[in-house]
C-alpha cells in the first residue's frame, strides 16, 4: 500500500478555494502515473505549530503507481511546484502539501527520503483521514496501529471532517 498525505491552506487563482485546489492537484496524479484507489474525506484541521495562518484542508489517498519511491516523491513535489507551492520557510502557508508517508511499509532514511514520513504518528490531521482509507494500517517502525496511534495525540490541534 502506497499512502499520500494532502493538504493546503491557500486559494490559487486558477482552482480557487484549497479544497478545489487539492481536487485539481489528485486529478493531476494521473498524467504521472500515480492512479488513485481510494480517498478519505476532507479535513479541517489547525496549523501545525499553532499560528494565525488559515486552516488546512487534508486527505489521505491510497495510489498504485509503478514509480519506485523516489520517482514518486519527485512527482510529487513537482506537481507541488506546479501549482505554486514555494518551498522555503518550514510550516509556512501553500497551495499545496503532497507528503509521501508510506511506500509498501518499506523503512527508507536518506538525504531526500525518510519512509514512513517522520511525523506523521505525530499528527492527527493524517492519522484521522489515514484511519478511513487504510483502518488496518500499522506503524512500520513502532508497530503500532492506528487506533493506538491516534490516541498518543492531544486533542490539540485539531482536525475534523468538513461538514458536507
Amino acid at each position: 500500500m502506497i499512502l499520500i498525505g494532502i493538504g493546503g491552506n491557500l486559494a490559487t487563482a486558477r482552482y480557487g478555494a484549497p479544497r478545489e485546489t487539492l481536487t485539481a492537484a489528485l486529478a493531476c496524479l494521473a498524467e504521472r502515473r500515480i492512479c488513485i484507489l481510494a480517498r478519505s474525506r476532507w479535513y479541517r484541521s489547525e496549523p501545525v505549530p499553532p499560528s494565525a495562518q488559515p486552516w488546512f484542508a487534508n486527505a489521505v489517498a491510497v495510489v498504485e503507481t509503478a514509480l519506485d519511491p523516489l520517482a514518486l516523491l519527485d512527482a510529487l513535489l513537482a506537481l507541488e511546484k506546479g501549482f505554486g507551492r514555494v518551498r522555503g520557510q518550514r510550516n509556512a502557508p501553500r497551495p499545496l502539501d503532497l507528503d509521501l508517508l508510506d511506500y509498501e511499509g518499506r523503512l527508507v532514511d536518506t538525504a531526500r527520503l525518510a519512509l514512513p514520513h517522520p511525523r506523521l504518528h505525530e499528527r492527527r490531521f493524517v492519522l484521522a483521514p489515514l484511519a478511513e482509507v487504510a483502518p488496518g494500517w500499522r506503524h512500520p517502525r513502532l508497530g503500532l496501529g492506528l487506533r493506538e496511534l491516534l490516541a498518543r495525540l492531544p486533542a490539540e490541534p485539531r482536525a475534523e471532517p468538513f461538514p458536507d
